[in-house]
């Protein structure tokens, strides 16, 4: 089979590529990738060292992707990632949008001229944020959950937001370039007969991300305790009990293979993809491993909540486990302990990601 993964120099596209070459050896890769990233260009030469060709090229340019040789799947990892990209003052709301919207539309050209299927790794963050902001919450060994017996949303539970819950803006110009891509590539998918599959990731975690504090999160805690930079809870009561879920690449494999094996449209199209809340954790709670696995780091507070946070956002994967008989591998004790290991051995992680 030949696949096209966009964004394959990047954390996600990278890893991935890895691991696919390690579960199936009938796989030909091709990658592309625009190199804009801080950091993207120190997988190229080890993915040419296990056969992947890798093209230097941008999603946002249709002549760039006229280029390509034809594949039999895209997997499309391409994507400005970050919830506050074009509304920090520091990016633009048009490069967010031409990345992550009309960089879909190019790949679903190319898809429909090559009859290639598509996998879109969409995000949580195409849930609607006034319901999740109001979620009553309480405090519970240093992390927020739902209040117990409280009236939660449609799709809420304690297990986390289903695909069900609401999509209704305001989702944040990140979550409705991705909800908008989401909805085109199912149009393509319906008018010109080639399969689409979404998966829509909670927090992606492992060794060798590039972390920022708008982005890897994970990774960028880890690192800057190491380095005992400065670090600070933002927003809600200000003790980090702000939670998210978290979900190691290598441990989507399993669905992309069965999704490009799969020619039948009697499975649902959308689909969640997490660590769930059993591999949740608040920032305070990750502080309390950082401070136990490199010493302890002060924190610092700031009550001003940044734009489109949330308090607890952890993703129901029931669908995805009924669908495609999927359950993460890795739990975050050992996704964390991989991204430690990758900190010890790079000390100028931090810089090169932030470059």
């Amino acid at each position: 089979m030949k696949i096209l993964i966009t964004g394959i120099c990047g954390f996600v596209g990278s890893t991935l590529t890895r691991a696919l070459l390690a579960s199936a050896s009938d796989l030909q890769i091709t990658g592309v990738d625009n190199f804009i990233r801080p950091g993207s260009e120190l997988n190229r030469s080890e993915l040419r060292r296990l056969g992947v060709k890798i093209v230097h090229a941008d999603v946002r340019s249709a002549t760039d992707l006229a280029t390509l040789p034809g594949a039999d799947y895209v997997i499309d990892a391409a994507a400005n990632p970050s919830v506050l990209a074009g509304v920090d003052g520091q990016t633009s709301s048009r490069q967010l949008l031409e990345h992550n919207l009309w960089g879909t539309v190019n790949i679903l050209e190319y898809c429909k001229l090559h009859r290639a299927g598509l996998i879109l790794l969409s995000t949580s963050r195409v849930y609607s944020v006034p319901p999740l902001a109001a979620l009553p919450v309480e405090v519970h060994q240093r992390a927020f959950r739902p209040v117990p017996g409280a009236t939660y949303p449609t799709g809420l539970t304690a297990a986390g937001v289903s695909e069900t819950f609401a999509t209704t803006p305001p989702i944040s110009l990140y979550g409705s370039s991705k909800l908008a891509s989401e909805a085109i590539a199912l149009e393509y998918a319906e008018t010109f007969n080639f399969p689409v599959w979404i998966n829509r990731c909670g927090v992606l975690a492992g060794a060798g991300q590039f972390g920022k504090p708008d982005q890897g999160i994970f990774a960028y805690w880890l690192n800057a305790h190491l380095r005992r930079r400065p670090l600070k809870y933002i927003g809600f009561d200000g003790g980090g009990h702000q939670v998210r879920d978290c979900l190691h690449p290598r441990d989507l494999v399993p669905v992309l293979l069965a999704q490009m094996q799969s020619p039948g449209r009697d499975r649902p199209r959308i689909a969640n993809l997490s660590g769930g809340a059993a591999n949740s954790m608040s920032l305070a709670q990750l502080t309390d491993w950082c401070d136990a696995r490199f010493g302890r780091h002060a924190v610092t507070s700031e009550a001003q909540p940044r734009p489109f946070d949330i308090p607890w956002m952890v993703l129901d994967a029931t669908l995805a486990e009924k669908t495609w008989q999927w359950a993460p591998q890795m739990a975050l004790p050992q996704v964390l302990e991989e991204i430690a290991r990758h900190a010890e051995q790079n000390p100028a992680w931090l810089e090169l990601s932030n470059s």
